[in-house]
């Protein structure tokens, strides 16, 4: 848990003040829990959990249940409005900013997306349902992505439509 903070730390630049730091210091915390034993004594620092887990959701606007499984350098910009469900799943050098949620699309069906690695999502943007956001990925602000995006791509509008990016020019001699 302590190697996490401490890299969660590092990616917020040494801000303890950060609140998306705060968000992650929480959700550390939440899922360290689950590895302690006595069981007792895992009931008690889930009774904590459960406290500081509402605290920063009422400070920061920010909900990121312990549940989602969160990759290396996870930064929250620009708090306020995030919803997470707990069934998302996020890859490595993810960007999430302001107003953005990402979860169910049918509460029937208990399944949210998976958000591959170096995922910037944008303000407001919402990604919702059993889709997979590939690798290297932008979603526009404001973007309602409730399709599968590409490794490499570009999802914006509402409905998101989805964009290759493309290669940088080559130099000429």
């Amino acid at each position: 848990m302590f190697d996490n903070i401490r890299a969660d730390l590092q990616t917020y630049g040494g801000d303890w003040g950060a609140q998306g730091f705060w968000v992650m210091l929480v959700y550390r915390f939440g899922r360290w829990r689950y590895g302690v034993r006595p069981a007792l004594l895992r009931k008690l620092f889930s009774l904590i959990y459960k406290v500081l887990f509402k605290f920063v959701q009422i400070i920061t606007g920010i909900e990121l249940p312990c549940e989602v499984v969160v990759g290396r350098n996870f930064v929250i910009d620009h708090f306020g409005g995030i919803v997470i469900s707990g069934y998302a799943r996020f890859g490595d050098d993810c960007r999430i900013r302001n107003g953005v949620v990402v979860g169910l699309k049918n509460v029937s069906e208990p399944i949210a997306p998976i958000i591959g690695n170096n995922v910037d999502i944008g303000a407001g943007a919402k990604v919702l349902g059993n889709i997979r956001i590939g690798n290297n990925v932008v979603i526009g602000c404001n973007a309602v992505v409730l399709i599968d995006v590409p490794d490499d791509a570009l999802a914006v509008g509402v409905p998101a439509t989805v964009k290759l990016k493309k290669p940088a020019l080559l130099a000429q001699d």
